[in-house]
């Protein structure tokens, strides 16, 4: 029959796993992952103590989490140990193929540093974990790279908005500019034609006038 750690690395086996496992005080859990070259891991975690009043697993801030990431194959060559707080994310990219460690030391966090003893009871540990796939990694960067895709779209469109009052605004300059001078030269025949009426009228009353004057013998 297989123990817990057996069974617990066999549920890591997937390449996105939310699962959860307890640890009795400051206990140290860990398990293996056979992971290749350039494989991005993130982990989101989240670990909850035992309360005897309420008699459930709560969030308290003065417990936090030991993280440690090891190389096997590389003489347990440790690539990450970080201390968070209860509540934290974990990012490491494999350098090298081969089998990796991932530990977790739940401890007490006083004002004056961070404790591996002192903590008791059994704690709840919930870890979220996305292998190799970077589109399943985060939500809330998910959601701040939707925000800027919706950004990008809505300049995009105001872009297109603004390309089109411009091309609007040539057309309207464009006829506008051929009213004018439609007008222009209506104005100019106009007034070439009057000279033309002008200058006729002005001869024909001359002529009339000459006419006139002889037929009265003033000439």
């Amino acid at each position: 029959m297989w123990s817990p750690s057996i069974l617990f690395i066999a549920a890591l086996a997937v390449p996105i796993q939310a699962l959860h496992f307890f640890i009795d005080g400051a206990q140290q859990k860990c398990f293996f992952e056979e992971l290749p070259k350039d494989t991005l891991v993130v982990g989101h975690y989240e670990a909850f103590v035992y309360d005897d009043n309420s008699k459930t697993y709560v969030a308290n801030p003065d417990v936090g989490v030991f993280i440690t990431v090891e190389e096997v194959f590389d003489n347990n060559h440790r690539i990450i140990a970080n201390r968070g707080a209860n509540k934290g994310r974990l990012t490491f990219s494999a350098a090298d193929s081969g089998e990796h460690r991932l530990c977790f030391i739940p401890q007490n966090v006083q004002s004056s540093g961070w404790m591996s003893s002192g903590l008791h009871g059994s704690v709840k540990f919930e870890l979220d974990l996305a292998i190799g796939e970077t589109s399943k990694i985060e939500s809330t960067d998910k959601g701040k790279i939707d925000d800027i895709v919706q950004k990008v779209t809505d300049l995009n469109s105001r872009l297109q908005d603004i390309r089109r009052e411009q091309i609007f605004q040539r057309e309207r300059e464009a006829e506008f500019r051929d009213q004018s001078e439609s007008t222009n030269a209506r104005v100019v025949r106009w007034t070439l034609i009057q000279l033309a009426i002008l200058g006729v009228t002005c001869a024909w009353q001359l002529s009339h006038l000459r006419a006139f004057f002889i037929k009265q013998k003033l000439t």
